[in-house]
Order: structure tokens, then sequence, then C-alpha cells
């Protein structure tokens, strides 16, 4: 395959006492960064039950989530979303990706 789009997942818990808004919010504030990288395709943030949280985001390429991950930790918008994270436990993999199903571009499937 030639195709070397390339999921980023991380999983984490929030610090104790973290308001899930105010950390949604604060996710929210890196969107304009992600899409300055001109890399990012797309993202994706959820929660389960157990409240671990997965933030899934698509890269054209590793090379591109690697520089991204990097600048990110250097960006002061970033210092808020990064407080309320739990530092213990977290998790980040890369994967590339084989397929790929968007609702939105098959709506006449």
């Amino acid at each position: 395959m030639t195709d070397t789009t390339v999921s980023e997942i991380v999983t984490f818990r929030l610090k104790a006492h973290t308001d899930a808004e105010a950390f949604v919010a604060a996710a929210a504030t890196l969107m304009p960064f992600l899409k300055s990288t001109g890399a990012m395709r797309s993202r994706t943030l959820s929660v389960d039950d157990a409240g671990l949280w997965t933030d899934h985001i698509t890269w054209t390429s590793l090379a591109q989530a690697k520089r991204a991950a990097k600048a990110l930790f250097e960006r002061p918008e970033a210092g808020p979303f990064l407080a309320m994270i739990a530092p213990s436990g977290m998790e980040m993999r890369h994967a590339t990706i084989h397929l790929s199903f968007d609702r939105e571009a098959h709506a006449t499937d």
C-alpha cells in the first residue's frame, strides 16, 4: 500500500476533579494549531464509561504526526489541556491506516 496516512491514538485519564467540559474546551483550543500543520486530516476525542479518554488524530504521515506532537508541547495554548491529563498511564501509539470510511463522503452508497 502506498498510502502513508497514520492514526495517532493517545489514551489517558484526567487528573482527579478535572471538569470534563473544561477539558473538552481546552482540547478545542488546539484545533487552530493542528489545522495549521496542514497534515491533520481528522480528530476525534472520546471517553468511555470507565473514564479512559482517547484522542485519535489522523495524519498525512508518521513524520508529520511526530513533528506536530513535538511542536504541541511548545505551544502556550497546549498548557491548560496538558495540565488536566494525569501523566501516569498515558499511552501514545501510531498505526498505518489501511482502510477508512467517511459516511459523508459516501452519502450516495
